[in-house]
């Protein structure tokens, strides 16, 4: 699925939909089937947004990190538009979960290697810094292991509570999904687009309102969704949907006080 505005292109970048339970694994379903009991049904979404002179990915997928994922994945499904893991220029992060992240670095020949060598990796500050310093927060090897490779040999760039490291590309940090969780922002023109990770994770985020127990601040993440859905109806951004699984990339097209906000998908606007 994609949408093409002018000079930037943005595409859905689709890995798959898995049932996450507790144990916090991804364990692959198919696209139509219901999650297990007690589970959450995600899909994975990086976006790849191509302008003039970048090719920009907003998040990087799952990697190693789930049930047969590997970082093969997002190298084919950019092999579909005719780039190449080294024509990434940039690689934004919304927030630092390992569904978002695991894409950046893969073992597939047995040791760590940068899944995009030419890149820069924009990450918040204060959640890298937190991340990095994990003092027993995590006893997965894999992880810890994973996280000193890329503050190695990454190109990490530190981005403040609101920066724009490009005339087109912005962030904002919100917080709530994660202590630092961030909304990354095309904006440009009538380039318009929005995605806040799980913040707004899902379609489903603009029929009701609720708040979600995985959530670093429940309370914090509902207010900035509630803003989040404002801004993207008032001011006509295209939303980015990271867990949707069918319609990732959707307009917010109106709002009635009784019955909350209607959306439409750019595959329904443009078949129509």
């Amino acid at each position: 699925m994609s949408v093409t505005k002018d000079l930037i292109q943005v595409n859905a970048l689709y890995e798959g939909t898995f049932s996450v339970g507790l144990d916090k694994k991804f364990v692959r379903i198919n696209r139509d089937d219901p999650p297990k009991k007690g589970s959450l049904k995600l899909s994975i979404n990086p976006f790849l947004i191509r302008c003039r002179d970048k090719n920009i990915l907003f998040d990087a997928g799952l990697g190693d990190f789930g049930e047969d994922t590997t970082t093969d994945i997002i190298r084919n499904n950019l092999e579909k538009f005719k780039l190449s893991e080294y024509d990434i220029t940039d690689v934004f992060t919304s927030h630092l979960h390992y569904d978002h992240i695991g894409g950046l670095a893969g073992k597939s020949n047995g040791y760590w290697e940068l899944t995009f060598p030419e890149a820069r990796l924009w990450v918040s500050r204060n959640e890298w810094e937190k991340l990095t310093h994990l003092d027993g927060a995590t006893d997965d090897e894999t992880k810890i292991d994973f996280i000193h490779f890329l503050d190695a040999r990454a190109d990490i760039q530190f981005l403040d509570e609101k920066d724009q490291p490009y005339p087109e590309i912005r962030v904002w940090e919100v917080g709530g999904h994660t202590e630092f969780s961030q909304v990354l922002f095309v904006d440009k023109e009538d380039h318009k687009y929005m995605m806040a990770g799980d913040v707004i994770g899902r379609r489903m985020a603009f029929q009701k309102k609720f708040k979600a127990k995985f959530d670093f601040d429940p309370d914090k993440a509902l207010k900035k969704r509630e803003e989040l859905k404002k801004l993207a109806y008032e001011h006509n951004y295209t939303v980015l949907a990271y867990h949707e699984s069918k319609t990732p990339i959707f307009n917010v097209t109106g709002y009635d006080q009784d019955q909350g906000y209607t959306t439409e998908s750019i595959a329904d606007r443009e078949s129509a």
